[in-house]
């Protein structure tokens, strides 16, 4: 467990310094210690998104997903990470998903009101949005000036 937490800051520290390739060397040290570690696979793959290596990504937040199905966070960024493939309807199932978990993830509406726009579904988007805002999203204002009348 010392050794996982020691890789673990190791790997953070690198993240932090925008140190992305050791980051993600790191945190494979980490997966290989303890493979059972959502928060590994969730932090890799947050990485992978930044490097643009979408497909891996996403497979790091599957792992992390099966490991701790309720992990929001992961939830909504293998979302945001379908939503940029254009997978719309596949991105609106794991937003669905945090938001049953978490009716209050003012991100959650937010990106699925995104996802829901980007399908053609502006009057679901536009009520996702406005559910944002009442959440505390004030960025999701400029969304709903722009597109909700």
């Amino acid at each position: 467990s010392s050794l996982e937490d020691h890789y673990f800051g190791l790997a953070m520290n690198a993240y932090n310094k925008r140190n992305l390739g050791m980051a993600i060397i790191h945190f494979s040290t980490v997966i290989k210690i303890n493979p059972g570690d959502p928060n590994a696979w969730y932090s890799r793959a947050i990485i992978k998104d930044e490097l643009h290596t979408w497909k891996a990504a996403r497979r790091d937040y599957n792992k992390a997903i099966e490991l701790a199905p309720d992990f929001i966070d992961a939830i909504i960024n293998r979302a945001a990470n379908k939503d940029e493939s254009g997978e719309y309807d596949e991105a609106i199932k794991d937003y669905n998903k945090a938001i049953q978990l978490d009716s209050t993830n003012k991100m959650a509406y937010f990106n699925r009101g995104n996802a829901k726009f980007n399908k053609g579904d502006k009057e679901g988007a536009c009520k996702d949005w406005m559910k944002a805002k009442e959440l505390g999203a004030d960025y999701a204002q400029e969304r709903l000036d722009d597109n909700c009348k």
